[in-house]
């Protein structure tokens, strides 16, 4: 049997294998490591196993040209991508602040990337090799591929493929887009020349004849001055993501056209099968040792990904501008023989971490309708209500579960992707929910309900509160039934495009009345490529074309994320403050239903009748009547809220790129 072997990391890795040049050499802004949950090593390995020599140049030093020379000059091209996430989310907070830690750099240094590393790593490859082929992928990529407004600068940017000077993007997950790029570059056909590749995006004259039906045609100067018409465009992107029924979408660049061409098919279940049963060493090379390793293993090393794509169609989430909402799974004994590899690890401790992906209870497409016609434009899936047309059957992920369960050495099967909860209950039979509650629970699940106004749930795409309360109520009996005492840990998000601190008051009544007290709050945070995003730049939803309260102003986002913890001292005034501003001074004092005591030094006035005052920061003000409070639900209360004050019930470990 062929020994697994690590990739080429420097001129000697390559020299020792015996090659004179490498066809590709891939640069990455994370440190590299050999696991399919890490999109490089899926590229690299699936063009290895296509004959392809790749090398890798990890976080490379980006201050000169002189470290992207290490390799000299590939046969085929450099393939850059800013790492697992965006390299401006990898850096800093959602209040603009530097992160000291970075789960993808050796021993979690920060610093190790450059921001907008795709920008500046294409620039030092093009100082390095001037007009060598190079292409763009991986999420930092993929969700700035059009113009989009960019949270950290404050405005609406150029397509990534303008301003990095590459010449060619993959969008999406890659493996069939890179191979028939490789391809023909091997054959000789020049970069400049591939044009009709699905999932890539590039640029041409704009009296060139395209190879696929095209829509769109906005100019960059109008979208970057014109909000009404940059949400126009955001639609037609969004409409657009099909790899059925999407066209080819359109902008224009100072007389150059940028063209989308329609997305690649997602990958079948036997092709799915076949990626993930590559050599990957699953770990991170040697050479991080030193430093302590490369902390973002932890979370996937005795994990398995069952699936691709979601239908869930979160607004905040790009998941549809990047994986798509169609959902692709793999065999069941692949993931069986993943397990068994996860099993023989010398460090396993008998514990599968989670068998998940996006949404871990999506095993198939949402219907069938999809396999032939696509998904719907015109509706959702699940939200606000499923669709008639849902299958919703769990079967199969549980025959998954147990026959993973039955793994030697295996002792335990956990879940820990995300779970949608309004697809469990639509499901009739409720052998999978009593399943996950018996024997993939480890004391908490985490679940996203994100909120529990449905004015503000309706834009984020979510199911009404009622649906959570109905899952939740099931959940505590089934816990029961089992003899188990279980809890829910709830993600919550403060600040999303419909809240206001209306809002944010309610979902804080709610949270005491529940006995929920949430060591973290997700706020809002404006990524490249959502729907969410676009509310939050124009003030309008793009899907409906209808204005939405957003705030901008960083001490209303203060006084929002303040409520949600409303328990904790050091937010006392805060909360205080925006009690005040919407006129619910009723619920300061000492009084049962009371969020927070009175201050020493805060003089209270009478409660005022109204809603909350708008901050210049906001940029559409909100419409309908003011919302109404909330009753009592009567849910089980979270024992270790209630009996320990020290260790209350909430998201420990928020998941990173919601």
């Amino acid at each position: 049997m062929k020994e697994k072997r690590f990739l080429p990391i420097c001129r000697q890795d390559m020299e020792d294998r015996g090659w004179d040049t490498p066809d590709f050499v891939y640069v990455t802004g994370d440190a590299y490591v050999d696991h399919p949950s890490f999109g490089p090593a899926i590229i690299s390995r699936v063009l290895e196993d296509a004959g392809f020599r790749v090398a890798m140049l990890p976080q490379p030093d980006y201050k000169s040209a002189e470290a992207f020379r290490e390799f000299g000059r590939p046969r085929l091209g450099f393939l850059v991508s800013g790492g697992n996430i965006d390299s401006m989310v990898a850096h800093y907070t959602v209040s603009k602040k530097k992160r000291s830690y970075d789960y993808y750099s050796p021993g979690g240094k920060a610093g190790k990337r450059p921001d907008r590393a795709v920008i500046v790593y294409c620039n030092r490859i093009r100082e390095a090799y001037g007009d060598v082929p190079i292409i763009i992928g991986g999420l930092e990529a993929s969700l700035r591929r059009f113009a989009h407004y960019d949270y950290w600068d404050n405005k609406v940017r150029r397509s990534i493929l303008v301003d990095s000077r590459a010449d060619l993007l993959a969008y999406g997950m890659g493996e069939k887009i890179l191979l028939r790029i490789a391809e023909l570059l091997d054959k000789g056909v020049p970069v400049k020349k591939i044009h009709d590749v699905r999932g890539t995006v590039y640029l041409t004259n704009p009296d060139d004849k395209l190879h696929y039906e095209a829509v769109g045609g906005f100019s960059y100067d109008e979208l970057k001055s014109d909000k009404k018409r940059y949400a126009e465009a955001y639609k037609l992107q969004y409409l657009n993501q099909d790899a059925i029924s999407g066209k080819a979408v359109t902008e224009l660049y100072d007389g150059k056209l940028l063209v989308q061409n329609p997305p690649m098919p997602p990958l079948e279940r036997e092709e799915l099968d076949r990626v993930y049963a590559l050599p990957y060493l699953r770990t991170y090379h040697p050479s991080y040792e030193k430093d302590g390793g490369v902390p973002a293993i932890e979370e996937v090393r005795f994990s398995i990904t069952h699936n691709r794509g979601c239908f869930g169609g979160c607004n905040f989430c790009a998941l549809t501008f990047h994986q798509g909402r169609t959902v692709r799974s793999r065999s069941i004994a692949s993931c069986v023989a993943e397990a068994k590899q996860i099993a023989a690890m010398p460090d396993f401790k008998g514990y599968i971490h989670d068998v998940g992906g996006p949404t871990a209870n999506f095993r198939h497409p949402a219907c069938e309708k999809q396999l032939t016609s696509g998904v719907c434009l015109n509706r959702r899936c699940l939200a606000p209500t499923p669709c008639k047309n849902l299958k919703s059957d769990h079967s199969e992920y549980i025959q998954l579960l147990n026959e993973i369960q039955a793994v030697p050495s295996v002792k335990r099967v956990f879940i820990r992707s995300g779970i949608r909860y309004d697809y469990m209950l639509a499901d009739k039979s409720p052998a999978f929910f009593r399943k996950l509650v018996t024997d993939h629970v480890s004391g908490q699940l985490k679940v996203a309900p994100e909120h529990i106004c449905d004015n503000v749930l309706a834009l984020m795409g979510k199911p009404s509160v009622g649906v959570y309360e109905r899952f939740k109520e099931t959940y505590f009996r089934y816990s029961k039934e089992c003899g188990k005492e279980q809890y829910i840990v709830p993600y919550l998000m403060s600040s999303h495009p419909g809240s206001t601190l209306n809002e944010a008051v309610e979902l804080a009544l709610y949270l005491k009345r529940n006995g929920i007290r949430p060591e973290q709050v997700q706020d809002f945070y404006p990524t490249p490529g959502t729907v969410s995003t676009v509310m939050y730049y124009t003030g309008i939803d793009p899907l409906t074309g209808k204005a939405v309260y957003c705030t901008d102003d960083y001490h209303e986002k203060q006084l929002q994320r303040a409520l949600l913890q409303y328990n904790r001292p050091e937010n006392a005034d805060l909360v205080r403050e925006a009690l005040v501003r919407c006129g619910r001074t009723e619920l300061i004092g000492r009084g049962k239903d009371c969020l927070v005591g009175y201050g020493k030094h805060t003089p209270v006035p009478p409660a005022r009748p109204g809603i909350s005052k708008l901050n210049s920061g906001t940029r559409a003000k909100r419409g309908g009547k003011p919302v109404g409070r909330l009753g009592n639900t009567h849910s089980p209360r979270s024992k270790a809220a209630a009996a320990d004050k020290r260790k209350p019930n909430g998201s420990k470990n928020r998941k990173k790129g919601r």
